[in-house]
């Protein structure tokens, strides 16, 4: 059985369950889409019997949605935190660029890739050969810099 077949015979089921546990029906589609991408990868997922198919492909639903949860979390507490929607935007694009221009290149790099062009910690940690969680480590240290940076200039 092959990845396919697997999608032609879970795909209802995995886009039920997708839009029952998303806020969006874009946010279910792409859910749908990361666990079939994720199936490419389990050779052995096609030879499991179809109940075990489908709790595999519901759980990977069910811990990117919780990735993407804690995801918005910590960014919308970041922005919260810097207080950045008061400002004009013209502004708070200089403002940022001044802020991250005093980070080192590599955190800086980061954060542009992160934030700027919406890339995930897995693409950024495939781009510059390192691992995802190194990634997220380095994203976490620069944010702290960013709010002790943004804290200082507020002073």
């Amino acid at each position: 059985m092959q990845v396919c077949d697997l999608y032609e015979n879970l795909k209802d089921d995995v886009q039920r369950y997708a839009r029952s546990i998303a806020k969006h029906a874009y946010e279910a589609d792409d859910l749908v889409q990361d666990a079939f991408m994720k199936a490419i990868k389990e050779p052995n997922l096609a030879a499991l019997p179809l109940h075990k198919q489908k709790a595999w492909f519901f759980r990977v639903v069910k811990n990117r949605m919780i990735d993407i949860s804690r995801r918005e979390k910590r960014l919308v507490s970041w922005e919260d935190d810097l207080d950045i929607a008061e400002l004009p935007v013209s502004s708070r694009n200089i403002e940022m660029t001044e802020w991250l221009a005093r980070l080192p290149q590599s955190q800086s790099n980061i954060v542009f890739k992160r934030f700027w062009l919406g890339m995930s910690s897995q693409e950024i940690g495939e781009q510059l050969g390192m691992p995802a969680a190194t990634v997220r480590y380095k994203l976490q240290t620069a944010i702290k810099k960013l709010r002790k940076l943004w804290e200082e200039d507020m002073k």
